[in-house]
């Protein structure tokens, strides 16, 4: 059985290291709407953003007990209904059909198996079920790309296992999605880590 990994340095710089993209994620995670399905969820940075009025319940997975350990204390400090669970993208523990929706923020790029990962979320989406996703992917600026290759080994390293080479459309798209809103934050030549922020439903 695969076990969790993670340090509790990382845990705690996260929050640090992510705040840039906090306006990307409030572009995202308000939409989410009747049963959600969070896909690492991390120190839980997404969950000022969400909507309960429109939420039905939210669980939230995540491998790294000390991303969980953070995570708890805002889950409590906000007071919100929201149940967490330890676990792997690629194996996720419920029921086929379960969620309406899967919000994935800045996690394919950390898996270990994307496809896997992707292959599960889909599995566990009703029909017409919508992935809203935000997350880093390979730039489509031939110097950049080639920058993001070279760096890539080290970064993954020292990044928490985030790999800036994966184009996030493009997997997201095999996996069996269609994607009907995308939109590119940070694609200008010479940024290592642009990210795709998007809609797909479940076909």
């Amino acid at each position: 059985m695969r076990k969790p990994t993670g340090h509790p340095l990382l845990a705690r710089l996260i929050d640090w290291t992510m705040a840039p993209l906090d306006a990307v994620r409030g572009k995202l995670v308000p939409h989410a709407r009747g049963e959600v399905l969070e896909i690492g969820f991390g120190t839980g940075l997404n969950l000022p953003h969400y909507n309960f009025d429109q939420v039905r319940s939210l669980t939230a997975i995540e491998p790294d007990p000390h991303m969980r350990v953070r995570a708890e204390a805002r889950v409590e400090r906000l007071a919100l209904p929201v149940t967490l669970v330890e676990g792997f993208a690629e194996s996720l523990p419920f029921e086929t059909a379960t969620f309406d929706e899967v919000v994935m923020t800045f996690t394919l790029c950390t898996v270990k198996d994307p496809k896997a990962a992707l292959a599960e979320i889909r599995r566990v989406l009703r029909p017409q079920g919508v992935l809203r996703f935000a997350e880093h992917t390979v730039s489509d600026h031939g110097a950049t790309r080639a920058f993001q290759h070279a760096i890539d080994p080290v970064w993954a390293h020292f990044a928490g296992g985030c790999h800036v080479v994966r184009d996030a459309a493009h997997l997201i798209g095999e996996a069996g999605f269609s994607i009907d809103t995308l939109y590119g934050h940070g694609r200008r030549p010479f940024n290592p880590t642009p990210v795709h922020r998007g809609q797909a439903l479940r076909t």
